[in-house]
């Protein structure tokens, strides 16, 4: 093996050296973030705005089939149900 298929062999395994890396940093952040969304919706003093958001972080499908349904629905569906669901979330709350 000549020395520029060394060095070439040599750049391919930093260059994997470095993705590994890249990809193990990110899985631990999103697992670090991961752990702060439950800790912030699991605290009754947080408000409704953090819940949901750490909900919508955690469940993003959740979030894009109810979308999804929102906007087949259509505007007067969601008002109507809005109507009847606020009550009870409001009942929820107390």
């Amino acid at each position: 093996m000549s020395d520029r298929q060394q060095k070439v062999l040599e750049r391919i395994a930093m260059q994997r050296q470095r993705v590994r890396a890249r990809r193990a940093a990110r899985s631990q952040a999103m697992q670090v973030q991961a752990a702060q969304d439950q800790r912030q919706a699991a605290d009754s003093d947080t408000s409704m705005t953090i819940r949901l958001l750490a909900f919508a972080r955690s469940h993003p499908a959740a979030i894009a089939v109810v979308a999804g349904l929102a906007v087949v629905a259509g505007p007067a569906r969601l008002i109507r149900w809005a109507s009847l669901a606020m009550p009870l979330i409001m009942q929820m709350r107390r």
